[in-house]
This record gives C-alpha cells, structure tokens and sequence, in this order.
C-alpha cells in the first residue's frame, strides 16, 4: 500500500514538472528568448521559483516541493542561481506599475510602458 501511494507522489510530481517546464519555457519565449530563476521554500514545503526573463520582466510559479521545482527547472534548461540578488536582481526591469503596488495599490496601478 506504500508503496503504491508513493508511486502515485511520484508520478504526480513529475507531471507537475513536466507542466511547470513547459510553462518556463513559455515565459522565456516570450520574455526575451531565455530567463533565469531561483528556488525558495515557501509555506508547508511549497516552492516558489522565481524567474527573470532576458528582457528584464519576472514572475513566479509555484511547486508542490524543492524536487519537484528542480526538476522543472532543468527540463526546462534555466540557469538557477542560489540567491535572488546581484547580478540576478540587477536584471529584473520594474516599472511604474510594480512601484504602485509595491506601494500598497493593488488594483488600477499605471502599466509598464509598451506592455498590453
């Protein structure tokens, strides 16, 4: 019976992977042509993977578990980097839109010039 329950958490992490990955891909596509991330632990073993695209724009995706973002990671052939600062966060490209909500408004802030 364990066993077969942890063929099934295995089974659905790695579809979970292969999901993220092709969402990665996507993101680096349409942001430049590559993109970058890091992996953090977030609540109740969840983990965030963070990603700037060549063009400076990020975002993040959220993963059942550390492997499970790894693995995501690697399908999708990112560089990860242990912290997100230096060379990593002088990339990111924010706007007058991310400054609004950083600043606490968190519907109807100005867009980013040139995005849709």
């Amino acid at each position: 019976m364990a066993d077969t329950k942890q063929a099934a958490d295995k089974q659905a992490a790695n579809k979970q992977a292969a999901k993220l990955a092709k969402q990665i891909t996507a993101f680096a596509k349409s942001h430049g042509g590559g993109a970058e991330g890091q992996l953090a632990h977030i609540a109740r073993g969840t983990t965030r993977i963070a990603l700037v695209g060549a063009n400076g724009e990020w975002g993040n995706l959220v993963a059942r578990d550390f492997e499970t973002a790894r693995q995501a990671a690697e399908l999708a052939g990112i560089t990860l980097h242990d912290d997100f600062d230096g060379e990593m966060a002088a990339k990111v490209r924010t706007g007058p839109y991310e400054w609004s909500r950083m600043a606490g408004i968190q519907i109807g802030g100005p867009r980013n010039p040139g995005d849709n």
